[in-house]
């Protein structure tokens, strides 16, 4: 363990949501909810204000309408998600060269090693100042947790959240974790937390009374052992700045079973197209192929090849995810598909015999080609086009969003991130004036040095409600806490 809190862990304020509220200012302090809005779709973030309802990530989109249907509902932007989360893990570079993104809005720190951060002060203040450069650069907040390891910096950025800093100072770890659920530790889910407390453990500090040998006892020896060395806040992993990519895959969740077998055929072979861009993107190569089946009984199959050398040919994979599908009984009905590529290497050994096996196939079957691309139109022109949340624009009116399709209209909010909530007009789905368009930026680029004047969308846009306090210090077991 370290003797200074140099570990930081930002956390980003309901990502994907505060994105959508600082681009759309209709929705501003509003519930917002991003996800997949079909039948079978699930959350993947909740703004603060719909969480009040007990919307949350990961649960079914039905459900959710359920408990907040004020709320406004959007499909995901990921590639403007991607182009903000950039910024913000330049922002992290820029502080040192160990930064360990663990998703598109979070990541772990090393401040030591960047030279930025030696103590408690100076620690602080390069969490202060990254906050205020993510606000200035993106509009958006996101939290901050400081400590002397990265399991203690995760908990702190949890207990910043939303829109603050916590630094919890060496030495005082044991007395802010005692009182704590056994759910704030890494690793007890919904499943050991309930075993943990059928055996009367329900806080950290229980597990430490409890000992190592019940925990061993209870738990098995590897989760044993770990779980009392956090609850003893032990922790010395590394940040890790390069984290090694393991696989690359691909999968859909379809809204009505697919029972059709052609079409099951034609899902795959367009998976393994989207496997390869995705894995030639990364300048990578695989050797296994993996296939993946939810049939309509909620029972998961994964079927894999290994073949003879790594490749990133697109027909050699479709092949074999071909022949994988082969093996798998779908005759009641197909609800998720998925094909990845594990085993991965920077250069490739082309399967010579298959490659020209692949080629042969697209050579001779265009007519297979043209049966993917008919699958993938399969969803109507309003659902392909005009999906909700997303930018359009109109030769006579701008740049708007659409909130919503249907019944061959197309509903439309047009405004700008710096712009006041705009008006709403509806067009049939086929007009000629109506284009998809690309996201604006959150910020202006003129702004991104923090002088910007009061009432631009950095000052304006915030993820935190209104009924939650911006600003609050005090200390509890011993950490020390500011939120400036």
């Amino acid at each position: 363990m370290r003797t200074a809190p140099t570990i930081l862990h930002l956390d980003m304020d309901a990502f994907f949501a505060s994105v959508e509220q600082a681009s759309k200012p209709s929705l501003r302090g509003k519930a917002v909810v991003v996800g997949g809005l079909g039948p079978r779709g699930v959350v993947a973030t909740a703004s603060y204000e719909a969480r009040v309802f007990g919307v949350h990530s990961a649960m079914p989109m039905g459900q959710a309408r359920r408990l907040a249907p004020n709320a406004a509902y959007l499909v995901p932007r990921f590639n403007f998600y991607r182009s903000i989360s950039e910024r913000v893990m330049e922002l992290l570079r820029a502080l040192s060269p160990l930064v360990e993104p663990l998703s598109l809005d979070e990541a772990f720190v090393d401040l030591e090693a960047g030279g930025v951060a030696w103590d408690e002060r100076s620690a602080r203040l390069a969490g202060v100042k990254l906050r205020a450069d993510i606000r200035a650069v993106t509009g958006l907040t996101g939290s901050v947790g400081l400590a002397a390891s990265k399991m203690l910096a995760k908990i702190a950025s949890e207990e910043a959240k939303p829109d603050g800093l916590v630094v919890i100072e060496p030495g005082t770890e044991r007395a802010m974790l005692a009182p704590m659920s056994v759910r704030t530790l890494p690793g007890v889910g919904p499943a050991t937390g309930d075993h943990l407390r059928r055996a009367g453990i329900t806080t950290v500090e229980e597990i430490v009374e409890a000992g190592e040998d019940e925990l061993v006892r209870l738990l098995g020896k590897a989760h044993g052992h770990g779980l009392h060395a956090m609850a003893l806040a032990r922790d010395d992993r590394p940040v890790v700045a390069e984290r090694e990519t393991k696989s690359v895959s691909v999968e859909d969740t379809y809204d009505v079973d697919i029972h059709d077998r052609t079409r099951v055929g034609l899902e795959v072979q367009r998976l393994a197209e989207r496997c390869v861009r995705r894995l030639r993107g990364a300048g990578l190569s695989g050797r296994t192929i993996v296939l993946k089946v939810r049939r309509y009984d909620f029972s998961t199959l994964t079927r894999s090849e290994t073949l003879r050398g790594p490749t990133d040919d697109p027909g050699v994979i479709r092949e074999a995810a071909a022949r994988l599908l082969d093996s798998v009984d779908t005759t009641g009905g197909v609800r998720l598909l998925g094909v990845g590529v594990s085993g991965l290497a920077d250069y490739t050994q082309e399967d010579l015999f298959a490659q020209a096996a692949g080629e042969r196939a697209v050579a001779e079957g265009p007519v297979e080609e043209h049966a993917v691309a008919a699958a993938e139109e399969q969803p109507s022109l309003a659902e392909r086009r005009w999906p909700a949340g997303h930018d359009v624009r109109h030769a006579e009116f701008g740049h708007g969003w659409v909130q919503g399709s249907g019944l061959g209209r197309v509903t439309v909010r047009f405004e700008t991130p710096d712009s006041e909530p705009g008006r709403v007009r509806t067009f049939r789905v086929d007009d000629p004036d109506l284009e998809a368009a690309d996201p604006l930026p959150l910020v202006l680029r003129g702004t991104e040095g923090g002088d910007e004047a009061p009432g631009t969308a950095a000052q304006a846009v915030s993820s935190v409600p209104a009924s939650l306090p911006k600003s609050w210090s005090g200390s509890g077991g011993g950490a020390a806490t500011s939120r400036p």
